[in-house]
């Protein structure tokens, strides 16, 4: 794999304009439970200029597609979806085990497939962080704890192995460019204007792609300094409190920025009673 590959894997996507589709999806995505009234959408569709008849429109799509389901004017995720959320929470959170020095390695073992197999096998194991050293060649690190996928199952052998270079790791990720990118998220968390609802989305959209592409590796592996803890630790703060601004600005039916928060017992108040009656009332 040449350096122009890893570096093409491993390098954050730019957040491009966002359409209604994508900002009703990851609204929902980011709310627990994932259900909304459609006047609630609408309002959060009107940070990015977007028309309430283009989110309705949005919404009817995706109900037919079966990305949402809709009863009496609230919208929630499909089952399908649930489980990306589910899969979305737990890559801010990889359930990560003592590293016994081995790396664990996946080789296509399967006869020549289809365009569409072979594309799925690589969007599953970018998902379980595993990289590609040559065609049908991936490892990582044994030190992460999750299950091996049926399309992973299907078209590949396991093996565990031991010897590999010390650099490997830097080999087949750009770690400091991952770091880079990591350290600039961090800044814009820390410093970011709490109250600029647009510009929260938008970063809580990057934070979550790049922490997606973090290879999770080992302490032992990792750079002097590796930030992906305090990008993890910002974000959960970040994410914490992000939905519940949100929700006070899709409550009042602000065109705008809402105003300064209220502090601790009135803001919890606050977050709740607007909680509450985004659940109450579909439009």
């Amino acid at each position: 794999m040449s350096a122009e590959q890893v570096s093409s894997v491993i390098r954050p996507m730019t957040v491009s304009p966002l359409s209604a589709r994508s900002v009703a999806l990851s609204t929902l995505l980011g709310f627990h439970p994932p259900a909304l009234p459609v006047g609630a959408l609408i309002r959060v569709g009107r940070l990015f200029d977007i028309a309430e008849g283009s989110m309705r429109a949005a919404l009817s799509r995706m109900a037919a597609s079966g990305d949402v389901e809709a009863d009496q004017g609230v919208y929630q995720l499909s089952d399908r979806l649930l489980a990306r959320q589910a899969r979305q929470d737990e890559e801010h959170h990889p359930h990560t085990t003592a590293w016994d020095g081995t790396w664990e390695m996946e080789v296509v073992t399967a006869p020549p497939r289809p365009l569409a197999e072979r594309t799925a096998l690589r969007r599953t194991m970018a998902g379980l962080r595993l990289a590609e050293l040559r065609e049908g060649v991936w490892l990582r690190p044994r030190n992460l704890e999750r299950e091996r996928p049926d399309v992973v199952r299907q078209q590949c052998t396991p093996f565990v192995t031991a010897e590999v270079s010390d650099d490997l790791a830097s080999t087949l990720w750009d770690l400091p460019g991952w770091a880079d990118t990591a350290q600039d998220l961090i800044a814009r968390l820390e410093e970011g204007d709490p109250a600029d609802l647009r510009a929260g989305f938008l970063l809580m959209a990057e934070v979550i792609r790049h922490l997606a592409l973090d290879p999770c590796l080992p302490e032992e592996l990792r750079p002097e300094g590796w930030p992906a803890p305090e990008l993890r630790r910002l974000y959960q703060s970040f994410a914490t409190s992000y939905p519940r601004r949100l929700a006070r600005y899709m409550h009042r039916g602000a065109t705008t920025a809402p105003t300064p928060e209220p502090d601790h017992d009135d803001e919890k108040a606050d977050d709740e009673k607007a909680m509450v009656d985004l659940h109450d009332r579909p439009d």
